[in-house]
């Protein structure tokens, strides 16, 4: 059973996910918050294995409560899913800071549903529209950032290299076994392998990372909606 903490500052919209949520057989809403600060508080408490964060808030806040939320001092950390908007400011600041993935707020509830699902088995979520985004603010920042990323890409051996090139694609380990042909538990350890050596803490940070340093190019033409 996966366990969620929602938090979102509209009363009606906790509402709508907790009945969306709990009709799943596999899911459990164990908590509510109205804002960030109770969102850390519950989430240390309760110790959900999702945090459905909405991120309409500042840039900044929202950034500071998916740090918090993933850097628990004690036990382990949720997994943070973001919702947005398209008029959310820093969708790279939150994915960098520990973010599983985010979802477009006008997602259907399938998706949501299967969104939760996704992340909770330690995979990445991240909206086609948010993935422009991201590819954006990676192309403007990557002259300054780049060089730190470079290093740590330099002790990373080429099989780690292929299985992060897939990681970044957006491949599941099955999906990453079968393009090598290796076994899922092999692709397992190469993650955990890259995690430690990038100093990433999931798989959408090594994905920001691979365009951080190179490894993965940006489309040079994106198609903006």
């Amino acid at each position: 059973m996966t366990s969620v903490l929602i938090a979102t500052g509209q009363s009606l919209q906790r509402v709508g996910l907790r009945m969306l949520l709990e009709s799943q057989p596999d899911l459990t809403v164990v908590g509510e918050a109205a804002h960030g600060p109770e969102a850390v508080r519950l989430s240390a408490l309760l110790r959900p294995d999702i945090v459905l964060l909405d991120g309409r808030g500042s840039g900044t806040d929202t950034v500071e409560t998916v740090r918090r939320l993933v850097h628990a001092p004690d036990g382990p950390a949720p997994h943070v899913l973001l919702l947005t908007t398209s008029d959310d400011a820093d969708p790279y600041g939150a994915l960098r800071a520990g973010a599983a993935g985010h979802l477009r707020e006008d997602a259907t509830a399938d998706e949501l549903v299967a969104a939760v699902r996704v992340v909770a088995a330690g995979d990445v979520v991240v909206s086609p529209g948010l993935t422009r985004a991201l590819i954006d603010v990676v192309r403007s920042r990557r002259a300054i950032e780049s060089s730190v990323p470079g290093n740590r890409l330099g002790t990373l051996t080429g099989r780690e290299r292929d299985v992060l090139t897939a990681v970044a694609s957006g491949d599941s380990n099955a999906e990453i076994a079968d393009r090598l042909s290796i076994a899922p538990t092999t692709v397992k350890s190469h993650v955990s392998n890259i995690l430690t050596k990038i100093g990433a803490r999931g798989r959408v940070q090594a994905v920001v990372f691979a365009y951080e340093s190179g490894l993965v190019r940006p489309p040079q033409h994106v198609l903006h909606a």
